[in-house]
C-alpha cells in the first residue's frame, strides 16, 4: 500500500518554483553581495523586501548595468549605493567641503 502526501505539499513547490523571476535572482544577487559586508561593520542586513523597494522604480535592463558596473568596481558596496543615488553623494561633497555660515 502506497502511502498518500496531501496536494498541498506537492502545489506549495511547485508554487514556489514558478515565482522566480529575473528581477528577484539579482535582488538575491545584490543582498548576498551586500550583507556580508553590512554584518561585519554591525548594520542590519537588508531584506529581499527592503532591496524590492529600492529597485521597484529602475527598469531591468538598468539593475542589470548597475550589476555589470560593481563587478567590475573595486568596492561592489560603494558601487551599488552611488549607482542608486549619485546626486546623494555628489552634493554631500560640495556641502563638506564648504564652511556653513552663521547667517544662512
Amino acid at each position: 500500500m502506497a502511502i498518500m502526501r496531501h496536494i498541498g505539499s506537492e502545489l506549495k513547490r511547485t508554487f514556489g518554483r514558478a515565482r522566480m523571476t529575473e528581477r528577484g535572482e539579482l535582488m538575491k544577487y545584490f543582498c548576498e553581495r551586500l550583507n556580508p559586508p553590512r554584518r561585519a561593520e554591525g548594520y542590519p542586513p537588508i531584506t529581499l523586501g527592503r532591496m524590492g523597494k529600492m529597485l521597484e522604480k529602475i527598469p531591468t535592463k538598468d539593475i542589470y548595468y548597475i550589476k555589470s558596473s560593481c563587478d567590475q568596481a573595486q568596492n561592489f558596496s560603494k558601487s551599488f549605493w552611488y549607482l542608486l543615488n549619485p546626486e546623494k553623494y555628489e552634493n554631500g561633497k560640495k556641502v563638506r567641503g564648504q564652511k556653513k555660515s552663521k547667517l544662512q
